[in-house]
């Protein structure tokens, strides 16, 4: 053991708002703790998404404490694109990703922000290979507190909380995605585990249809739209009822679809 070696620094998981990409901002103070906020403006090394979204976050935080150090100083890495395109925790197709390397400057001692374009780094978004990383490293986790969207909007449902899985998105081929639909519906109604998944704003009207022409009459179907955002809405109804109302879906928004009996 190398006792002149610093302790390894930690590692903060810091939410993010969730209004990336959406035409308005929420008031930081609306939707993160002070806590969190004054923890963020402490941290100088970051592993992030997306830099440039990581970079305007950091300016809004900026407004409210003063950085330890300024933004052109501050020490920023990328996870890599292909994390991004397929994952973490490889498959198939491509292996692991060991992001031990980003994580160099836990070992000189500094703590470190893992922060994701909107929401929990490494819930619903890439991350998880970094928090694994820092945990072979032998180095502190430290999760921050605010917005998870997948956890507001089940809260929101109605459905049930007790039993819920998040499925991450449905496929585009259509084909596929009636086939996933149906088997998400009979695994909602044997088990009573509420289904939870995502799509790119620009594909909820194809989801939109695609739920409302596959599933079942009585079966439960929330669409929770811009949360924490002015306009936020969620809504839950039988498909029957979506069916006769025939709303569409937001396309500008994103938005947490979920099923249930």
């Amino acid at each position: 053991m190398n006792e002149s070696a610093p302790p390894k620094g930690r590692l903060f998981l810091v939410p993010a708002p969730l209004d990336f990409g959406c035409d308005s901002e929420t008031a930081l103070t609306e939707v993160l703790p002070e806590g969190t906020l004054r923890q963020a403006a402490r941290l100088t090394h970051w592993v992030c998404e997306n830099a440039k979204s990581c970079r305007a976050y950091l300016k809004r935080i900026a407004a409210l404490h003063p950085l330890a150090l300024p933004l052109q100083e501050q020490q920023i890495t990328e996870l890599p694109r292909e994390v991004h395109k397929k994952g973490d925790h490889g498959g198939k197709d491509h292996a692991r990703f060991d992001a031990r390397a980003l994580l160099a400057p836990l070992l000189a001692g500094h703590d470190m922000g893992l922060v994701s374009e909107a929401g929990m780094p490494a819930v619903a978004d890439p991350g998880s290979s970094v928090v694994r990383a820092a945990h072979e490293l032998g180095a502190p986790v430290v999760p921050l507190v605010g917005p998870v969207s997948l956890l507001l909007a089940l809260a929101a449902s109605g459905l049930n909380g007790q039993n819920f899985a998040f499925i991450g998105y449905l496929p585009q081929d259509a084909g596929e995605r009636a086939q996933r639909i149906r088997a998400l519906e009979a695994l909602a109604h044997k088990t009573g585990q509420t289904q939870l998944f995502i799509e790119t704003p620009y594909r909820n009207a194809a989801l939109w249809q695609a739920l409302l022409q596959h599933l079942q009459p009585t079966t439960r179907l929330a669409m929770a739209a811009g949360l924490t955002l002015a306009g936020a809405q969620v809504q839950c109804r039988s498909v029957r009822d979506w069916r006769q109302q025939g709303a569409a879906p937001h396309k500008h928004l994103p938005v947490v679809w979920a099923l249930g009996g």
